[in-house]
């Protein structure tokens, strides 16, 4: 029976994304990536061409340790400048009707309160054609760029990501109870405030107490992505993603990967079967976007 095959086309809101150097090329636009005409254009050329969705990766800093200086990366254009993604999805939303959209966001500089309203409004305007590709940063001049020292060690990081995802769970799935908004014009009622929830955690990391802003959208969660390679960052894939990023030259070297993932997701009580899996050398994955029945 023949298979089905999902494309994913892969870009970041700049210059240079993997491609050094390739801006100078004649007939290269990617210089033009601070215009929304670019934005615009690309969306309508994926959906023409039956793509699944637009991956859109970010980073959080600038790369600086090349000879102590960030001059390579800028002279080069080497994912600096960097302009916001998110910003660009409801423009491209509003030019497509099936086109899905996967975002990068890094939780370590970041509320969970405030990025919850983003994905939920995002949601909304896309008419749930969202996912958020969950990372944990990893330069050192991004947590400089916030005040810190230097960024939070690598395990420290992914046990605020622990934290981060049972906050915005709850207020994504927890604060409004199906039925809440009304819209009743007659009544003058909009939304029933006994199915209206106020969210209260108290971690290591954060503590919380609120409604979440927003009522809730299509997929209530956004699809949830994630590509982290180590031992931890397998783990908290096998219990959050549905899609994850594999890197690997071949399908030898990538089996035991997925192997593995399977086997911690069930661990995890999910079902293995739920996890899809990204790399190079098959993409015969689905990339769907839709609801994530999440425990608050």
């Amino acid at each position: 029976m023949p298979k089905e095959i999902r494309l994913n086309a892969f870009d970041m809101n700049c210059v240079v994304h993997q491609s050094p150097g390739l801006w100078t090329h004649p007939r290269d636009r990617a210089d033009r990536y601070n215009t929304l005409d670019y934005w615009v254009e690309l969306a309508k050329l994926l959906e023409r061409g039956k793509f699944d969705a637009l991956f859109l990766a970010d980073v959080l800093g600038v790369y600086d340790v090349y000879r102590g200086s960030p001059d390579a990366a800028i002279a080069n254009a080497v994912q600096v400048p960097v302009n916001d993604p998110l910003l660009l999805i409801p423009a491209m939303a509003y030019v497509t009707r099936n086109l899905g959209f996967g975002v990068t966001c890094a939780v370590s500089y970041e509320h969970p309160y405030t990025l919850a309203r983003r994905f939920s409004t995002l949601d909304h305007l896309t008419g749930g054609r969202i996912g958020w590709n969950v990372v944990t940063g990893y330069l050192n001049s991004a947590a400089k760029g916030i005040g810190l020292a230097r960024q939070p060690e690598h395990d420290t990081r992914y046990g605020i990501a622990e934290e981060y995802m049972q906050i915005v769970y709850k207020l994504w799935e927890g604060s409004w109870e199906d039925g809440a908004v009304l819209r009743d014009r007659t009544q003058r009622v909009f939304a029933r405030p006994e199915k209206v929830h106020r969210i209260r955690h108290n971690g290591r990391y954060f503590q919380i107490e609120a409604i979440h802003l927003c009522e809730p959208s299509p997929q209530r969660t956004p699809l949830i992505y994630q590509a982290g390679a180590s031992s931890r960052g397998r783990q908290f894939a096998a219990t959050h993603a549905e899609c994850v990023f594999i890197n690997g030259p071949s399908k030898q070297v990538i089996a035991p990967i997925v192997v593995d993932l399977r086997r911690r997701a069930a661990a995890a009580g999910r079902n293995p079967a739920e996890i899809f899996d990204f790399y190079d050398d098959d993409r015969d994955h689905r990339s769907d976007f839709r609801s994530r029945s999440s425990e608050a």
